[in-house]
């Protein structure tokens, strides 16, 4: 709570953490979340959401939730991050989850080296995770939300196994992809090294 100490002490009393999720996988959207929690909260068990289990996220995603006093979220979609870069498709998903907050922050911590641009003053900490209980929190709440959103849409994509690997690119995905070829869902850009030039141009592109 070191960060967040410094900025109440300082006079800033809605400070929201907001970090990412989706940067790595082969399918699906990148998701942000932005937070607010009252002064002086803090469940110990909060920590980076890749150290957690799926059940302690869950648990501890529903207890974030409740006790929030802002929760914002965002995405960028497989198409968005073809278009612009998964970098600046995460720098969309942050502002777009900031701009959802219920309450306007006064300060902002953000996971990673850099800050998009918001309209009050913000940090990057890398490692944020790590080192801030309200990024940790909007880490955890992020990866609950994505993952059973990535879930759902194993029913539409049952090929693929969504349902296991949240889009990552699992053997079991990579091979789906090169019998099946790809849905909407996935970053175009992240998979044409899977595929020969010839096999991505006029057998799947077009699908």
């Amino acid at each position: 709570m070191a960060f967040e100490k410094r900025l109440w002490q300082n006079g800033y009393r809605f400070v929201a953490g907001v970090d990412e999720v989706g940067r790595g996988p082969l399918a699906g959207p990148v998701l942000a979340c932005a937070v607010i929690f009252p002064v002086n909260f803090f469940i110990p068990a909060v920590r980076d959401s890749k150290k957690l289990s799926a059940g302690k996220r869950s648990e501890l995603s529903g207890l974030l939730r409740n006790a929030c006093s802002g929760l914002g979220i965002g995405q960028a979609s497989p198409a968005e991050i073809d278009e612009y870069n998964i970098r600046q498709a995460v720098m969309i998903a942050m502002q777009r989850a900031v701009s959802k907050i219920s309450g306007q922050p006064d300060f902002i911590l953000v996971d990673g080296k850099d800050c998009p641009d918001f309209p009050v003053p913000a940090r990057a900490i890398v490692r944020g995770d790590e080192k801030s209980f309200t990024i940790a929190a909007a880490s955890i709440i992020a990866k609950v939300l994505r993952d059973r959103i990535m879930q759902s849409f194993h029913y539409y994509y049952p090929g693929y196994a969504f349902d296991c690997n949240k889009g990552y690119g699992t053997a079991r995905h990579v091979a789906a992809l090169k019998e099946l070829g790809p849905t909407p869902l996935h970053r175009r850009s992240f998979i044409q090294h899977i595929f020969t030039e010839q096999e991505y141009r006029y057998d799947y592109c077009f699908k």
